[in-house]
C-alpha cells in the first residue's frame, strides 16, 4: 500500500491486488461484501491518517477507482464543513468506478518494439504511446482489445512492462503524446516490417 499527501485536506492510496489478497479480499470482494469493505476502508484511512500525520475529521469523500491490471486508486478528501457528529464518526461517500483502460509502464522504448509483434498476432492494432520522464507508456482501452482475452494481454505486456499507478489523467495532462492512435499497428509498420 502508498500513501501520499496531495494537500491539507486530500491524501491518495493506491493499494495493489497483492496488498488486497494479504489482507483477506478479493475483487469480487469489493462489489459483494459491503460490511468487509468498510472495515478495509477503515483500516486504510486510520493507516493514512497515522501514516502521514493526517487528522480525521468531520466528513471524508473517498473516491475509488479500480484498474483493471494494477490494482485500487483511492483519492480522499476530508471536507470542513459545520458537520455536527461524533467525534468518532467519519461519514463515507463511497463511489466504486473501474476502469476499463489498461495502462502499463516501459522503461525504455525498445521494450515497446518487442511486445508489438505480440500484440499484433493477438489482432491487437490500437493504443496510445505517451511518454512521461523517465517512462514510456502504452494505454489500451477494452474496444482496442478485438475481443482477445484481457488477462492473456495483461500476461503478454507484463513480460516486457509494469501496470502503472499513474492515472491516465495524469499522463494526458503532464505526458509527451508519441503516438495518438494505432500505436501497435504503426510501430509495427516501422520496426517489424
Amino acid at each position: 500500500m502508498r500513501i501520499e499527501r496531495v494537500s491539507n485536506d486530500q491524501f491518495t492510496i493506491f493499494l495493489t491486488f497483492d496488498d488486497l489478497i494479504e489482507r483477506g479480499f478479493t475483487k469480487d470482494d469489493l462489489w459483494y461484501d459491503g460490511s468487509g469493505v468498510r472495515k478495509l476502508f477503515s483500516d486504510m484511512m486510520y493507516e493514512a491518517s497515522s501514516e502521514l500525520g493526517f487528522e480525521l475529521e468531520g466528513a471524508l469523500l473517498v473516491q475509488v477507482h479500480l484498474m483493471q491490471a494494477q490494482g485500487m486508486h483511492i483519492i480522499v478528501t476530508q471536507k470542513y464543513e459545520d458537520v455536527d457528529f461524533d467525534d468518532d464518526f467519519v461519514e463515507m461517500k463511497v463511489t466504486l468506478d473501474e476502469n476499463k483502460k489498461l495502462l502499463f509502464s516501459f522503461y525504455d522504448f525498445e521494450a515497446i518494439i518487442g511486445v508489438t509483434p505480440y500484440l499484433d498476432s493477438m489482432n491487437i492494432t490500437g493504443g496510445k504511446i505517451y511518454y512521461m520522464d523517465p517512462y514510456y507508456y502504452m494505454l489500451l482501452s477494452d474496444m482496442e482489445l478485438n475481443g482477445a482475452n484481457r488477462e492473456d494481454v495483461i500476461a503478454v505486456l507484463s513480460e516486457y512492462a509494469n501496470p502503472s499507478i499513474v492515472t491516465t489523467y495524469r499522463l494526458q495532462e503532464y505526458g509527451k503524446l508519441l503516438f495518438s492512435s494505432e500505436a501497435v499497428k504503426q510501430i509495427q509498420a516501422l520496426f517489424h516490417n
